[in-house]
């Protein structure tokens, strides 16, 4: 397929921001098109804000393992296609399966539920404020402030002991990180199953009020399920949001006027969240779909079991759906943008991630009113590779 964009493409980005800007091209002159995977198997990748959401939403298009036939990537690292199915790794599932797992989880990670969080969360976030003020500037505000705050509250909703994060706080970096080495991922994965399982048989003896101890108490799952729950939930909810919390503080440090916005009226902070997930879009291209039968999509024939890739960033770009979607804007509307995905598949922990994001921003911007980054734009260091877009370190000073 001579037409055909190769995958490795689409890592280099012209800006700190920006997607790449093959995506621009590719969205304007062809938004369904032929795409050359690392086993060099020739599929597509959706770029229109309107194909993403036809495909993420087509129940004919398949997030079953079990029907992708080419190695695929799970937590940033290559595993083998036609796999079994992982009990309770309900993300590589289609319904009714992955219905029937979901639904366990569903009252979990309720609007509802994430706002009861909302007085814990902004406590937690004080906490990790006084800690940097002790430090005194310039500090790192991802180990500082976004990685624990993250983590110390999915940890508390969770059941996972924070005091011993040691053994399993690491393992979503190295996962998610291509250029991990395999030994080191396994090693990391193992380690990190292990300590879940002594968890769980932690929570059967003494119960507490998490999600753990009430899905034991329910006793629809095995061990093994829930510890691939449990791994789930921790693998997708806490690189993923921290990375969205110190990256939108990074575009906002970058974005002076829309800072400035922002501090002169604080009622825009929800609409500032959303804008930022949508310009950020942390969740990048990792995130596949098999076609069950022929369809046609986007004008082109897309035949039964051919791979589709769609790119959230390029959709959240989509000028057709935003208007100067390049810029980030504060006041715009935002709804639809495909941040959290969309279909059955979109994420459960959204509600809770919005809630980290409130209160971590609101924090920041309270506290530190000359908050500022320690280096040039330039130096500070990005991970543009993997699933998730974040920043290494983000050196701040006030």
């Amino acid at each position: 397929m001579s037409d055909a964009i190769s995958f490795e493409l689409p890592w280099a980005r012209t800006h700190q921001f920006d997607p790449p800007a093959i995506f621009d091209s590719l969205r304007e002159e062809r938004p369904l098109a032929r795409m050359v995977y690392p086993d060099g198997h020739v599929g597509w990748i959706a770029t229109s804000h309107e194909l993403v959401r036809k495909v993420l939403s087509d129940p004919r298009f398949s997030h079953n393992l079990e029907d992708f036939h080419f190695p695929v990537t799970r937590f940033g690292k290559p595993v083998t296609g036609s796999s079994p199915e992982i009990p309770g790794m309900f993300i590589h599932m289609d319904p009714p399966r992955h219905t029937q797992y979901r639904r366990l989880l569903t009252a979990e990670f309720t609007a509802r539920r994430a706002s009861m969080l909302t007085a814990r969360v902004e406590a937690v976030a004080a906490e990790q404020i006084k800690v940097m003020r002790e430090h005194g500037g310039p500090v790192d505000l991802v180990t500082s402030f976004a990685k624990p705050l993250v983590l110390r509250v999915l940890s508390e909703v969770v059941g996972l002991p924070y005091e011993e994060r040691d053994r399993y706080a690491h393992a979503p970096t190295v996962l998610h990180d291509p250029d991990s080495p395999e030994e080191e991922v396994a090693a990391a994965f193992g380690q990190v199953m292990s300590f879940i399982v002594e968890v769980i048989e932690r929570k059967r003896k003494q119960p507490g009020d998490d999600l753990i101890s009430r899905l034991l108490a329910d006793g629809q799952l095995t061990t093994e399920e829930l510890c691939n729950i449990v791994t789930l939930l921790l693998f997708a909810g806490y690189e993923t949001t921290e990375s969205g919390l110190a990256v939108g503080v990074f575009a906002l440090l970058h974005h002076t006027d829309q800072l400035a916005a922002l501090r002169a009226d604080p009622t825009k902070l929800d609409a500032a969240v959303e804008e930022l997930l949508r310009y950020i879009s942390i969740n990048q291209y990792e995130m596949y779909r098999t076609a069950l039968e022929d369809i046609e999509l986007g004008g082109e024939l897309v035949k039964k079991g051919d791979t589709v890739t769609v790119s959230l960033p390029a959709a959240n770009r989509d000028p057709a759906k935003f208007e100067c979607p390049h810029k980030l804007d504060i006041d715009r509307e935002t709804s639809g943008h495909v941040a959290f995905g969309f279909g059955v598949h979109q994420c459960l922990g959204q509600n809770l991630a919005r809630v980290e994001l409130r209160a971590g921003l609101s924090a920041l911007l309270r506290e530190f009113p000359d908050l500022r980054l320690a280096v040039a734009i330039d130096e500070v260091p990005l991970r543009l590779k993997g699933s998730v877009f974040a920043v290494k370190s983000l050196p701040v000073s006030w």
